[in-house]
């Protein structure tokens, strides 16, 4: 039996009772460990667990499916995943191997940031197509995302914007000579995604284009969300830019239109009240 466990997104007690017993009968258990973290290091799961776990890298879950399966056609096997199990597409993949390999599968979800973003108050009914804002680099600027946050602004919708992650990567130098070099990991910030997306309004400006998303734009900032040092920020995207939410991980949501209740709630954690006010009353039902 192949197991697909989510962890949740705090630390090693975020994990459900069935998950952790499915762990705990499990003779290996795979960590997923390049589509998200938790707050805690392998070591802290381990102890909890009771188990020692496998680094699943990109690279191994990618090009090396076929040995973790063939190993939970003779035993019990687990492959953790933080948040809920079905938060990345890769992990549809592996479940797909395994039905092609007659492997028999189960899935025992969890809290992740898709619905647990609703902790800043925003009603998860009211969001639009979920984008990932990744890494610009000196000769690789995309835009796609922003298109679709316009799109979910015109409908009046939110939109959840998952931040770069960056692990076992390598440079083009070292890739391109085959050399098993990686390059130190990172993770966007929300202060990184707002400078790129106010980038973007000013580049559309220029030609000759009016975005619904501007400078004064209620956005929010979430940062280790299920973590005891969770921190929460509302304000416009100018203040997203220069606002500070700790170490990681980061998430960004475009606000559209919001219902005086939604608005009440970001109150709470506004960065500035006053300007807070004066822009987000112009797009309230």
């Amino acid at each position: 039996m192949l197991y697909l466990v989510g962890l949740g997104l705090g630390d090693a007690k975020d994990i459900t009772v069935k998950g952790l017993e499915a762990v705990r009968r499990c003779r290996r258990v795979y960590l997923e460990a390049y589509t998200s973290v938790l707050t805690v290091g392998k070591e802290a799961l381990e102890e909890f667990y009771g188990k020692e776990l496998i680094l699943a890298d990109r690279e191994m879950v990618e090009q090396e499916a076929d040995t973790l399966l063939k190993e939970a056609d003779v035993c019990d096997v687990a492959f953790l995943v933080v948040g809920d199990p079905f938060g990345a597409t890769t992990h549809s993949d592996l479940v797909l191997r395994a039905v092609k390999l007659g492997i028999p599968y189960k899935v025992i979800h969890n809290a992740s940031i898709m619905n647990a973003v609703g902790c800043c108050g925003l009603q998860l009914y009211s969001f639009g197509e979920t984008v990932s804002i990744v890494f610009w680099t000196d000769t690789w600027k995309p835009e796609s995302f922003f298109d679709k946050i316009e799109k979910n602004r015109r409908s009046g919708m939110h939109t959840l914007c998952l931040l770069d992650i960056k692990v076992k990567e390598q440079s083009l130098e070292n890739l391109m000579k085959g050399r098993k070099i990686y390059e130190p990991p990172r993770y966007m910030s929300v202060n990184q995604a707002a400078e790129q997306l106010l980038a973007i309004i000013q580049n559309r400006r220029l030609q000759g284009e009016k975005p619904e998303t501007t400078e004064n734009t209620i956005c929010v900032g979430l940062a280790r969300v299920g973590a005891p040092d969770e921190k929460i920020a509302a304000g416009t995207l100018q203040q997203m830019s220069s606002v500070e939410l700790g170490g990681p991980l980061h998430s960004l949501i475009v606000t559209g239109t919001m219902h005086p209740l939604e608005l009440e709630m970001l109150k709470l954690f506004s960065v500035d009240s006053s300007s807070f006010e004066n822009n987000a009353c112009q797009r309230t039902t």
